[in-house]
């Protein structure tokens, strides 16, 4: 387990850590703006988030300030995706080839509820930010 919650570190310093650099030209500025406004959301952003609904415990999302979506759990292996915001209020991610459109229906400091877009349904999803240590529960042996 040890190796996994180091590898997860990693993949969450990586958005965490980076810095932008100053453009050389104006035209570079306008385009690193622009894509900054589509992956910056203070409270949203470089945060662990683990789901508090569900019948898996350790379920994680982060969105990293460069795009970068990493979903992990207890019980699958991670994935990396790239995620956008569409407006002030609603985030897209792909999965699969498939965009998946969520509604952000709160977002403070400790709480972030989506309302995920899934086919003609919505789903609701409530995330904490995550508290640290954490390390995650022993498989039930059947």
């Amino acid at each position: 387990m040890t190796s996994k919650a180091a590898l997860f570190a990693l993949l969450a310093m990586w958005g965490v850590g980076s810095t932008l650099c100053l453009p050389a030209f104006a035209e570079e500025a306008a385009t690193e703006s622009a894509s900054e406004s589509k992956t910056s959301k203070p409270g949203l952003v470089d945060r662990v988030w683990t789901k508090t609904d569900g019948d898996l415990p350790g379920v994680m999302r982060i969105f990293l300030s460069d795009g970068t979506l990493v979903q992990d759990s207890c019980w699958e292996t991670h994935r990396l995706s790239s995620w956008e915001l569409t407006s002030d209020t609603a985030l897209k991610w792909n999965e699969d080839g498939m965009d998946i459109a969520a509604d952000i229906v709160s977002l403070t400091d400790g709480e972030l509820v989506l309302s995920l877009k899934l086919g003609s349904d919505a789903v609701e999803e409530k995330y904490v930010s995550a508290t640290v240590p954490f390390v995650c529960p022993d498989i039930p042996k059947s």
